[in-house]
């Protein structure tokens, strides 16, 4: 017989159903409706569960089996771009404009795609966890301190859960990530959620772990102090140059 996932019900403070109960197919989907609520998306990330929806679908609720994650000492960045990093006189900060990253990480176009799942509830929801201190962006500025690139996702504990990330420039969104990726090491962050896998993550270094892994380690990292407010002057300002010879990447 056909499992159907679960449905939430309207309080943004019922649970959801433990993540191991997600549908093999579609692979991770466990639950369907609810809302956007602050209470109700902290809850969902402190699970290992996340919220992906088109235009036109009830919000639905995910948590794949394998899930695909960053160890923050491992991305990887071809020795060719490290060349380049070099002599770049690019920098990257945090939370200097998190809405506009949000916003163009929603406008890209991706293959593959019509439309965009960051629709404008999302952006809205996403920017209130902001306001709050729970979302994050970092930003890559050129060296005419235009916005080149950027990453934004939800930060709980020591667990940093990656949503979306765009390039204006080529390498702005590698940049990113990498600079995402040192900064959480420094911290004593391990890792790094990306959701689902595509030959671009895998290529940077991301990993397919079995989702009881990666439940185990969540439960355990969002239970570490965090740090509260704003990321900017936590993060500082970082030379993307730096990175070609980071320990963070390999």
């Amino acid at each position: 017989m056909h499992r159907l996932p679960f449905v939430l019900p309207d309080d943004p403070h019922a649970p959801f159903p433990p993540a191991d109960q997600a549908l093999d197919e579609p692979d991770g989907l466990l639950a369907i409706g609810g809302d956007l609520s602050l209470p109700r998306l902290l809850q969902a990330y402190r699970h290992g569960i996340f919220p992906w929806y088109s235009r036109g679908q009830p919000i639905l609720w995910w948590s794949p089996d394998p899930r695909t994650v960053f160890r923050t000492d491992g991305v990887r960045l071809s020795s060719r771009f490290r060349r380049e990093l070099r002599r770049s006189r690019w920098q990257v900060r945090a939370d200097t404009a998190f809405a506009e990253v949000v916003a163009r990480c929603a406008a890209i176009p991706r293959p593959g795609q019509h439309g965009t799942w960051i629709l404008p509830e999302m952006q809205q929801a996403y920017r209130r966890l902001h306001d709050l201190g729970h979302a994050h962006s970092v930003e890559v500025y050129d060296e005419d301190g235009v916005l080149a690139g950027g990453i934004y996702g939800v930060a709980v504990g020591w667990m940093f859960f990656g949503e979306s990330m765009f390039s204006a420039r080529s390498g702005g969104s590698k940049i990113a990530l990498a600079a995402l990726a040192r900064r959480l090491h420094d911290w004593g962050w391990p890792l790094l959620d990306a959701q689902v896998a595509n030959p671009h993550l895998e290529f940077l270094g991301a990993e397919a772990w079995p989702r009881p892994r990666f439940l185990a380690e969540v439960a355990n990292l969002v239970r570490q102090p965090g740090r509260e407010g704003p990321w900017t002057g936590a993060f500082g300002t970082m030379a993307a140059a730096g990175l070609a010879a980071s320990s963070s990447v390999r």
